[in-house]
């Protein structure tokens, strides 16, 4: 599966470097409403770097290409939460094996 390339708003820039999005932020960035963050991080499928409570939470910008990714597999295969998290941890780890193979090529 081929994802899209990440559009992120000139006003988010700034705060990727920092790894400081807001839920309003990161719910923007992947055009979902808030709720569907918040629902998320309730499941245990996005986890904000700091933060007690919604008004507080963090994420760090990793979390931007993580919730984008179980966004679109949500809406392309009409996937439940849990399962599209899994199936973002499969690639997520698929990617990792690829660099430590490229790297080992490069020895």
């Amino acid at each position: 599966m081929s994802l899209k390339p990440i559009s992120v708003p000139a006003d988010l820039v700034e705060l990727l470097d920092d790894a400081a999005l807001s839920l309003q932020q990161l719910a923007r960035a992947c055009a979902m409403p808030p709720e569907w963050v918040h629902t998320h991080v309730e499941a245990g499928v996005l986890q904000p770097l700091r933060g007690g409570v919604a008004a507080e939470w963090r994420f760090a910008s990793a979390t931007l290409l993580r919730a984008r990714r179980i966004a679109e597999l949500e809406h392309t295969y009409d996937a439940d939460p849990q399962l599209a998290a899994l199936a973002a941890d499969l690639m997520e780890e698929v990617a990792w094996l690829r660099r430590q193979l490229a790297r080992l090529d490069q020895d």
